[in-house]
């Protein structure tokens, strides 16, 4: 057997480089690039072998490690997890900025491979710089925290462990089941010693994409099911975009009438005027589509995690049968549901062969229909605001970014009151233009994960949009977007702290404090000028006044050769009252505040309606 003499860090970069994929019928690298910010931990080891490669595995520098991270789950996730990135950084606090990142991977089921650095095998420096030591376990380190929010953890203490652990990385990036991030800790020592590798280790090796069946019989309880319903309801989530099922949804909505809900995730599997595409579902759901789940008899979720925004905290399906497809066990048996595991694509395609002939009834679809016409007009008025209105709505603010990009801008949010109102109002067109990290919700990512999108479709015109709780706890990395010629569109929505939390503090009955900043301790109110503060990035930015003097900053803005941002200040009172549903907050039994004691009886009443799975 032929070898070659490596350093176990030259080995992995070689690795990585010859994995591949087919995407729109051409196979291409796997890892699309690899994100990385060098330190002592991994500049001398990792850095030199992605020095050597940078040709087959393109290096990218951001300018914080969480914010690269975000970056890497974003690109799988507008990727629709067929391709993935790679990151590294030091040892120490390069690591654990990385954790939180992990975690929103690991959340919304998305592959990205995390090569943190670590403490030395030989353990002859120790404590090495930035080295976290466990006075009982000699055996952890800083990137012991990243085992919770990873699919697969191993720590590479000998250069030929890459040899099994790569390889099983590589299976859990691309298993459709087991899909989220993996982290194969990297003692810094180790990824300079050499090895004599077997040469037919780093031959190009593809990966196909596996589509698994449902059991039949799984499969056939869920066609009686949805055979003998007068009231059934599809919930689409990210399974269906992930398993890029959005033609077979669309065939079998138009063959059947059957009526479809999207997720934060799923939103986009169905263009927003599809007939039977009745809006966003659950806590912060459209008003045809949460009426349509209350009287549902079979709802059927379609690559859905059912969190408790989806199913306003187990309480928006009273009275149904629930029926899970999924293909992880794990999700497909979650709240009692008829599990039918199986690729979403796969599961659609045989519901459209084994439902022909059967249809929805029209007095059914008509009623979808007149609730879906009111729920259009309650968009249309929530959305609209005078050209010379000051102090918008974060809705407003949606209605005058909404018509100023094309249908195939995509949209960037993660945290704070704007997903809510994007999940309810956004219109979106095609898939991937709806881009919402809403499983972890993780404040910060907007920006950073922005990058990610633009570099999976650079092509399309991506739009970031972000409260400025959101903007100031991570906004480096417009510098970034500056530096590699990504340029985006970036709304900053200034309502002088985290005005979400603010209301649901009110609507517990809590009394406005340390959320809005005029309601936090202070000497003295920052007057944060957020326009300059972008500018100084590298960043192209102005301040508006108005909604009309925002619409015309955004056409300057898409115009641009950089990234633009854009700051209006809202409201941080006003919502979108139409549609919506109760979740479960809870609240204090016992107060000292009258408020508190009424918005306790309110919960009490709420958490009734919870679904009873005794």
């Amino acid at each position: 057997m032929d070898r070659i003499r490596l350093t176990a860090a030259q080995a992995t970069v070689r690795w990585l480089a010859a994995q591949q994929v087919e995407v729109d019928g051409a196979r291409v690298p796997y890892f699309a690039g690899a994100w990385a910010i060098f330190g002592h931990g991994n500049v001398a080891g990792l850095g030199e072998a992605l020095y050597a490669h940078r040709d087959v595995l393109p290096t990218l520098r951001a300018h914080n490690e969480q914010g690269m991270a975000h970056a890497a789950v974003a690109y799988a996730k507008q990727m629709r997890r067929q391709r993935a990135m790679v990151c590294t950084s030091s040892i120490g606090p390069g690591a654990t900025n990385m954790v939180t990142a992990a975690a929103v991977a690991h959340v919304n089921r998305l592959p990205v491979l995390f090569l943190p650095g670590d403490v030395y095998a030989s353990r002859r420096p120790d404590p090495v710089l930035q080295q976290v030591e466990n006075f009982a376990d000699g055996t952890v380190s800083a990137n012991d925290c990243f085992r919770p929010v990873s699919r697969y953890f191993d720590r590479i203490m000998r250069p030929e462990q890459i040899l099994d652990a790569l390889p099983k990385a590589m299976a859990v990036l691309r298993d459709p089941a087991a899909c989220g991030p993996a982290t194969l800790a990297f003692c810094q020592d180790v990824q300079a010693e050499a090895f004599d590798y077997p040469v037919e280790f780093f031959a190009p090796r593809f990966w196909p994409t596996r589509r698994p069946p449902p059991d039949a019989a799984e499969l056939d309880a869920l066609v009686a099911a949805i055979r003998t319903a007068k009231r059934p309801l599809l919930v689409a989530g990210g399974g269906v975009l992930y398993s890029l099922a959005e033609g077979e949804l669309a065939a079998l909505a138009d063959a059947t009438g059957l009526p479809v809900a999207e997720t934060q995730a799923g939103k986009g599997g169905l263009p927003w005027d599809h007939p039977r595409n009745l809006g966003s579902i659950g806590v912060t759901g459209s008003s045809a589509a949460n009426a349509a789940a209350q009287s549902a008899d079979v709802v059927v979720g379609l690559g859905t995690r059912l969190q408790d925004f989806t199913t306003g905290s187990r309480s928006l399906f009273p009275d149904a049968r629930l029926f899970q497809v999924n293909l992880q066990p794990f999700d497909a048996h979650k709240h009692g549901a008829v599990p039918v595991v199986g690729d979403a694509h796969v599961v659609l395609a045989a519901l459209r062969e084994r439902l022909a002939g059967w249809h929805v009834a029209q007095g059914v679809q008509d009623i979808d229909a007149g609730e879906l016409s009111r729920w259009n007009a309650n968009v249309q008025a929530a959305t609209a605001g005078a050209a010379d209105m000051r102090l918008p709505s974060d809705a407003q603010v949606i209605g005058a970014v909404q018509a100023s990009v094309g249908d195939d801008a995509v949209v960037v949010c993660a945290a704070g009151g704007l997903p809510g109102e994007l999940h309810k109002l956004w219109r979106c067109a095609r898939p991937g233009g709806y881009h919402l990290e809403y499983g972890y919700s993780c404040m910060g990512y907007e920006i950073a994960g922005a990058l990610g999108v633009k570099l999976a479709q650079p092509d399309r015109q991506v739009v970031v949009m972000v409260g400025d709780g959101s903007y100031l706890m991570m906004n480096s990395e417009l510098s970034t977007s500056v530096m590699l010629g990504l340029n985006l569109v970036v709304v900053v929505l200034d309502n002088r702290g985290f005005g979400c939390i603010n209301r649901l503090q009110h609507a517990t009955g809590g009394a406005g404090f340390n959320n809005l900043l005029a309601d936090s301790a202070h000497e003295t109110l920052p007057a944060i000028d957020f326009a300059a503060h972008a500018r100084s990035l590298g960043a192209d930015a102005e301040h508006v006044g108005t909604l009309g003097e925002l619409r015309a900053a955004l056409g300057r803005a898409r115009a641009a050769d950089r990234t633009h941002v854009v700051v209006i200040d809202t409201d941080p009172r006003k919502t979108t009252e139409a549609g919506g549903w109760w979740w479960d907050v809870a609240v204090p039994e016992v107060s000292a505040r009258a408020e508190v004691n009424e918005a306790r009886r309110a919960y009490e009443a709420g958490a009734r309606m919870k679904r009873d799975l005794s």
